[in-house]
């Protein structure tokens, strides 16, 4: 009989708790998926702002003229950046992957995800390194290698770079849980 809102006698309401848990892995799942769409997202925003620097040889490549985008004088993009960006379709495999709880899809994201987004920006930070170091040192643009608008390119590249490597490594690390909470689940079907 219910009660309307009142207790019974006797209880306060919280002896029926440990009837109402959820298994462990579900938590586990649930949060790790939140947290792997956020970075998800982030991938995405930063994707485009690499599109942004992209866009002046994509529309060369299409011989479009933009004279807007060619006064900005953009250095022309170099492999790395082209790999990295192709990291952005695994993105659709991964909410794919969230969405069915598919352990081999997501698999298949964090190797895709290690070969074409994390090993690229680890090479580019390598790449820009001596740049960066030097312009620390020396606090003088004229000793950088390479400068874009008085700024110099590694230490802007520097800024992109570390940004992405954190939500590599989150992507993955969250990807790395959501598969052992999947596999949990199904040793326990077993």
């Amino acid at each position: 009989m219910a009660s309307k809102g009142q207790f019974v006698e006797g209880t306060d309401g919280n002896d029926y708790l440990h009837r109402q848990t959820v298994a462990t892995h579900y938590q586990i799942s649930a949060l790790n998926k939140t947290r792997l769409k956020f970075c998800l997202v982030m991938h995405f925003l930063m994707f485009t702002l690499m599109m942004s620097k992209l866009m002046d040889d994509i529309l060369d490549r299409f011989d479009i003229f933009v004279l807007q985008l060619q006064e900005l004088y953009i250095p022309k993009p170099r492999l790395w950046e082209w790999i990295w960006s192709a990291s952005v379709v695994f993105i659709l495999i991964a909410r794919k992957a969230i969405r069915k709880n598919n352990r081999t899809s997501m698999k298949f994201y964090v190797v895709a995800t290690t070969l074409l987004a994390l090993l690229p920006v680890l090479y580019s930070l390598g790449y820009y390194f001596n740049d960066v170091w030097e312009f620390i040192d020396s606090r003088d643009v004229t000793k950088v290698t390479e400068v874009w608008q008085g700024y110099p390119v590694g230490v802007l590249w520097y800024f992109f770079l570390l940004v992405s490597l954190q939500i590599h490594i989150f992507e993955l690390y969250f990807a790395i849980k959501l598969i052992r909470a999947w596999s949990l689940k199904r040793s326990k079907k077993e």
